[in-house]
């Protein structure tokens, strides 16, 4: 059983994979760095999903701020001189507004009040969430695929790929509902050992009317939302207090425990992230070298690592099945 950190990206058009998986890797190993940790990165493989509803990536040549392919918030290393602020009083207004949300929008049975409202926002800020759950694209005559099933897919595959080796999976954004929909309809039986939410809608009315929707669906027999079956160690939830997309970021209010005790663990953190004087406090890069995360990542690093002995005994098969197959035995 190997360690294997599988990421799955969040709204908006993207670079192109190899140079995005690039950046996550190198937002982590920064943060492991600024930690102190001495621990390398295991096998990393980053779910991609932004060409099925884009027509081609993002392009790093492009130099045109105007054209939609420009990349204008590259992974750039963490400033020296960036300032935190005191954010106390946004956490007082995010924890009302959340609260109230949830109690305009959200009946107890997780139906929908004024759904036609939360449909135009979506519609007019959040695009890809929109196809995700109801957009299809048409591959025939006769024949349309849905989006949300595409994407979905995309995910599950690379999770059944690695069901054997200790998953770590993080999620950004719309990513973290694409996983959390993953693990909770599609593939409930594949194990996850931690699971990592980064500035995400999951605690928003709308999202969470959508899960519902799904869970009657299928039969569920419940009105409240748990914690996808296969997470077996942890659930980190990780948000800015400025993180619009997370502005209600208490997940742990809504997610109840699975049959394993597992449940959102919330933690609040500074998103770094700046590029020419202006922050992005939903931005994956500074998400991903936060300390909190770079701990929790630390360990799950040396956790899967295997001990002296078990180095020692694994050497040691291999020299023998080396010399038996030189033996012919």
């Amino acid at each position: 059983m190997a360690n294997v950190i599988i990421g799955i990206h969040g709204l908006k058009n993207k670079p192109p994979e190899s140079l995005l998986k690039e950046w996550w890797k190198l937002s982590m190993i920064e943060g492991l760095e600024s930690g102190n940790h001495v621990s390398g990165l295991p096998q990393f493989q980053l779910v991609i999903w932004s060409d099925l509803l884009y027509e081609k990536p993002l392009d790093i040549y492009e130099k045109d701020p105007a054209s939609p392919y420009f990349i204008d918030e590259r992974y750039v290393r963490a400033g020296e001189d960036f300032q935190a602020g005191d954010h106390s009083s946004r956490q007082k207004i995010n924890d009302y507004l959340g609260r109230q949300m949830n109690r305009i929008f959200l009946n107890d049975d997780l139906s929908m009040n004024y759904s036609f409202i939360t449909d135009a926002i979506i519609s007019r800020y959040f695009t890809d969430l929109e196809l995700y759950y109801s957009g299809k694209r048409t591959i025939g005559p006769d024949r349309t695929e849905n989006y949300g099933d595409l994407i979905r897919n995309r995910l599950s595959n690379e999770l059944i790929k690695h069901r054997k080796d200790r998953i770590m999976l993080i999620g950004h954004s719309m990513g973290s509902v694409i996983a959390y929909d993953v693990l909770t309809f599609v593939v409930p039986d594949i194990r996850i050992d931690t699971f990592v939410t980064m500035g995400s809608p999951l605690a928003l009315p709308v999202v969470m009317g959508k899960i519902g929707e799904e869970m009657k669906k299928k039969g569920f027999r419940r009105n409240n939302i748990m914690t996808p079956p296969g997470i077996t160690g942890h659930w980190y939830n990780y948000s800015d207090l400025l993180d619009k997309v997370a502005i209600n970021y208490r997940l742990s209010d809504y997610y109840e425990q699975n049959s394993h005790g597992v449940k959102p663990e919330d933690f609040l953190v500074i998103n770094n992230y700046e590029i020419n004087g202006a922050n992005n406090p939903h931005k994956i890069f500074g998400y991903l070298r936060t300390p909190e995360f770079s701990r929790v990542l630390n360990d799950f690093i040396l956790s899967g690592k295997p001990s002296a002995g078990q180095r020692i005994t694994r050497a040691l098969s291999d020299i023998l099945e080396r010399i038996g197959s030189k033996l012919g035995l």
